[in-house]
């Protein structure tokens, strides 16, 4: 099974929206603050250009349209290709101005997630992580303190995808596990349900950001779709804010 990956930035977005398929264009059309349209049109673009890299479709704005990338019912996202399902899979997260696509041909359900590396309160680490994750975080300071966390939560976000329940779980009922093994820069990972199930992934640190990815099955690293990623050299932005559009 292929499982792909690739980043997209604020930058990288057209101006126009002529890329956008039309139920996308309708779910932006409800959104009046620039921020969460910035966000929406950013995941949009990365998830319709990992779709279509992995179909091997060109990218310009009418192959992309051709591609939606439309929310089902609970937060998931579904590809579409000239309005049927397209036989990819795919996830998305963003973060800080990047955006992230992970995209496969196979049946594999995965998740993956994008966090800043930034100091996490003991407040934060006492609430959404278990005492052995604590425990792991709090015997290391600074900036190492600040991946584990970051990363601890990441995975606990990609696994909660893969159960499809997102953030309405309690993120303590799954359970983080790092392991030594490593392939091609990437760190494995394990995420243990409370009912049972243990769920693999695969870990690496961008510069700012570290990504996560979750599987329900033992697979390879993800690949990337570009040559260098470009989280490689990747700068955190936030989102332009101002004030709401006028109401239609």
């Amino acid at each position: 099974m292929r499982l792909d990956w690739l980043a997209r930035g604020l930058d990288d977005i057209p101006t126009f929206d002529d890329w956008l398929g039309p139920f996308e264009a309708a779910r932006l059309a409800t959104m009046r603050f620039p921020k969460r349209r910035a966000e929406y049109r950013l995941r949009r673009w990365a998830g319709k250009t990992s779709v279509a890299m992995m179909l091997g479709l060109p990218l310009d704005p009418d192959a992309l349209g051709r591609v939606e990338v439309r929310t089902v019912p609970g937060g998931a996202p579904v590809a579409y290709l000239d309005g049927a399902p397209a036989p990819v899979r795919v996830s998305l997260t963003d973060r800080s101005g990047w955006a992230v696509s992970t995209v496969s041909t196979g049946m594999a359900a995965f998740g993956c997630d994008l966090e800043l590396v930034e100091p996490r309160s003991a407040a934060f680490v006492a609430d959404w992580l278990t005492p052995t994750e604590q425990a792991v975080v709090n015997a290391v300071t600074g900036v190492e303190r600040d991946v584990l966390a970051n990363l601890t939560w990441s995975a606990k976000e990609s696994a909660l995808k893969v159960l499809k329940t997102g953030l309405r779980r309690d993120t303590r009922s799954v359970a983080v596990t790092l392991d030594d093994a490593a392939q091609a820069g990437w760190h494995q990972l394990h995420v243990t349900a409370t009912e049972g199930p243990v769920y693999p992934g695969w870990w690496r640190r961008y510069g700012a950001f570290v990504l996560s990815v979750v599987t329900d099955r033992e697979l390879a690293p993800p690949g990337s779709l570009d040559d260098p990623p470009r989280l490689t050299t990747a700068q955190p932005r936030e989102a332009p804010i101002g004030p709401p559009l006028p109401p239609a």
